[in-house]
């Protein structure tokens, strides 16, 4: 396979949490390419078992998609380098309002490779504790508790899209 090289990186956008280049890029052919990239720190989510098997959700409104969805608490490390275990173990707490007493890796993911590295670490939380939501100012996000069933009823019907929810859910219903 012939190589690809990055002649140029420009930073075009920088948001609250991403940033949005242009890459200028020599292909085999000799030709250049402008393609577009989308810088992401990273994140982690957490698939949270009860000791009776349901599995605690967010609820909350996604801007992109223009309405609510279903999903794992989930969200961005706070540094680059920050243990993506230390991350799901915090958002889990601010999200839910429940402490994880064991956390366990279950599955990695990139989340859209054709223009963007976000990187999700996603993790199974069991032996939970009740605390309380810690939520971020602009956050709103209702719990609810699902049976496994009830949410890969949900991914194959459709209702659930979310790509960390659907390999989070499908993960760990083929660990158990």
């Amino acid at each position: 396979m012939e190589k690809i090289k990055r002649l140029k990186r420009e930073l075009k956008f920088e948001g609250t949490i991403l940033k949005f280049y242009q890459d200028t890029m020599q292909i085999p052919n000799g030709n250049t390419a402008v393609w577009d990239f989308i810088a992401h720190k990273g994140a982690a989510a957490v698939v949270p078992v009860l000791p009776d098997g349901r599995i605690i959700m967010v609820r909350q409104y996604r801007n992109a998609l223009e309405r609510y969805t279903l999903e794992l608490p989930a969200g961005a490390v706070n540094e680059v380098d920050e243990p993506k275990e230390i991350c799901a173990a915090r958002e889990l707490e601010e999200e839910t309002g429940y402490r994880a007493g064991k956390l366990e890796w279950l599955i990695n993911l990139n989340t859209t490779v054709a223009f963007c590295n976000e990187f999700i670490g996603i993790y199974l939380a069991t032996e939970l504790e009740k605390t309380h939501q810690h939520l971020d100012e602009d956050e709103y996000v209702d719990v609810e508790f699902c049976e496994l069933a009830e949410l890969m009823d949900m991914i194959y019907t459709g209702k659930i899209t979310d790509g960390k929810t659907i390999a989070g859910i499908l993960a760990y219903a083929n660990k158990r």
